[in-house]
C-alpha cells in the first residue's frame, strides 16, 4: 500500500489588505492573528468590561480571549465588591500580569495599571508641587490613608492646620494634598494636606492684614492656650490676646477664662505688618472695673471688700472684681503693726474706707482703722502716708509686681 502525501498548506498575505486577510489554497480567508494587539507583560492595556462576576472580572482586551481581572487586583481598597468598582460596558485600563496561567488566562490588574499611571502623575505633582486630589479610604494610627491609585499617607499632624481631634470625620472624604514625600522602591507616598490649607491662607492673611485696623472690633475663635495668653483665629490669621489683656483683673492662666474653639470679640491694639502678627484685647471689650470706682464712689466712702495679697508694706485689698486697692501697714490697725500679717492674711473680709482715688495712675489708697471715723480731713490725714505709693504699680499687675515685696 502506498502512502498518500498531503501537500502542505500555503497561505500568502493578500496584497492591500494591510494584512488582514489571507489566501490559503486559493481562497480568500481572514487573518485572525492579525487583529490580535502584540502585547508584553507588564503593559497597560485599555479594555471593554464584558462580564462581572463575584471573583473576577472579565475585560476584552482585543486579543484571543478576554483578559481576567481578579478581585484583589480590582482596586487598592480591601474587600471590595466588583460591582462597586467597574460596569459592564466601562472601559478600563489594566496590566498585564501573564499572557497564559496555567490555565491558559489571560491575567490583568487594574490596581496596577492605575498604579502605574498614578506614580507618573504623583511624581509629575512631587516635581512641579502642584497638590494632588484623592479618597480618604482608611483611618489608621497616626493619620489617614489616602486613595490616589495608590495608597498615599496623610499624618495627622499636617491633616490641618490645627490639630484634629477626630479622624473620623475625613472618611470617605476627598481632599487636596500636596506630595512631600516619595520614594518607589517602598512604594512610599507621604501627604500633606496643611501644606495646601497654608498656601491658601497666605492671600487670605494679607488681605486681613490690609482690611484690619487698631482700634477695631473684631470676632474670632480661640484656636490655641499657652502660658503668656491665648491665639485667636480671625478667619485665616492669628492674632495674640498676651496674659496682661485678658481682663481687668489678675489672670494665673488664659485657662481660666477661657476655652479652645470660644468665639469672642477682641479689640486691634496694634498691627506688625512686616511680620504679621497682630495683639489683640479681650479685656478692653469688656466694662473696665475702674470706671465704676470713678463715677461711683468718692473719697471717704466705705465699702466691703476682700483682702487679696499682704505685703510688707501692707495689703490689697478687691472691692470690685478687677478692683483692688492698697492698705498701707500705718492704715491697718489703731496700733502700730510691725508686720501686715499680724491683723490681715489672704481671704480674710474688711471693712475699709476710700482714703485716695488717683484716676491717672488707676490707684487706689484705703484705710482699715478709719472705718466708722468722720470723713473730714481724710484726705490731708493720709497725706504723711501717700509717699510710701510712689511705687506701686497700676493695680490689676499687684501678682507680678508686688511679689518681690513679699516676706
Amino acid at each position: 500500500m502506498t502512502a498518500t502525501t498531503i501537500p502542505p498548506t500555503t497561505a500568502k498575505v493578500v496584497e492591500g489588505s494591510d494584512g488582514l486577510l489571507l489566501e490559503i489554497d486559493g481562497q480568500i480567508v481572514p487573518n485572525y492573528d492579525a487583529t490580535l494587539k502584540p502585547f508584553e507583560e507588564g503593559e497597560v492595556l485599555t479594555g471593554i468590561v464584558v462580564r462581572i462576576d463575584n471573583d473576577e472580572v472579565l475585560v476584552d482586551v482585543g486579543y484571543k480571549s478576554e483578559g481576567v481581572i481578579p478581585n484583589n487586583e480590582l482596586s487598592i481598597r480591601k474587600s471590595v465588591d466588583p460591582n462597586d468598582e467597574v460596569s459592564l460596558g466601562d472601559e478600563v485600563d489594566a496590566l498585564v500580569l501573564t499572557k497564559e496561567d496555567q490555565d491558559g488566562r489571560l491575567i490583568v490588574s487594574k490596581k496596577r495599571a492605575r498604579f502605574e499611571k498614578a506614580w507618573r502623575r504623583i511624581e509629575a505633582a512631587a516635581e512641579s508641587g502642584e497638590p494632588v486630589i484623592g479618597s480618604v479610604i482608611e483611618v489608621v494610627k497616626g493619620g489617614l490613608i489616602v486613595d490616589l491609585g495608590i495608597r498615599g499617607f496623610l499624618p495627622a499632624s499636617l491633616v490641618d492646620i490645627r490639630r484634629v481631634p477626630n479622624l473620623d470625620e475625613y472618611k470617605d472624604t476627598k481632599i487636596e494634598c500636596k506630595v512631600i514625600e516619595l520614594n518607589r522602591s517602598r512604594n512610599n507616598v507621604v501627604l500633606s494636606r496643611r501644606a495646601v490649607l497654608e498656601e491658601e491662607r497666605k492671600e487670605q492673611r494679607q488681605e486681613i492684614l490690609d482690611r484690619l485696623q487698631p482700634g477695631l472690633v473684631v470676632e474670632g475663635q480661640i484656636s490655641n492656650i499657652v502660658d503668656f495668653g491665648a491665639f485667636v483665629d480671625l478667619n485665616g490669621i492669628d492674632g495674640l490676646i498676651h496674659i496682661s489683656e485678658l481682663s481687668w483683673s489678675h489672670v494665673n492662666h488664659p485657662s481660666e477664662l477661657l476655652n479652645i474653639g470660644d468665639t469672642v470679640a477682641v479689640k486691634v491694639l496694634d498691627i506688625d505688618r512686616d511680620r504679621q502678627r497682630i495683639s489683640l484685647g479681650l479685656k478692653q471689650t469688656q466694662e473696665d472695673p475702674w470706671q465704676r470706682i470713678v463715677d461711683t464712689y468718692t473719697v471717704g466712702d466705705e465699702l466691703d471688700g476682700k483682702v487679696t495679697k499682704v505685703v510688707t508694706f501692707g495689703a490689697f485689698v478687691e472691692i470690685l472684681d478687677g478692683v483692688e486697692g492698697l492698705v498701707h501697714i500705718s492704715e491697718l490697725a489703731q496700733h502700730h503693726v510691725e508686720n501686715p500679717r499680724e491683723v490681715v492674711a489672704p481671704d480674710d473680709p474688711v471693712k475699709v474706707r476710700i482714703l485716695e482715688i488717683d484716676s491717672e495712675r488707676r490707684r487706689l489708697s484705703l484705710s482699715v482703722k478709719r472705718v466708722d471715723e468722720d470723713g473730714e480731713g481724710v484726705g490731708e490725714e493720709f497725706e504723711a502716708t501717700a509717699g510710701d505709693l510712689d511705687d506701686v504699680p497700676e493695680l490689676g499687675l499687684s501678682e507680678d509686681i508686688f511679689a518681690r515685696g513679699e516676706e
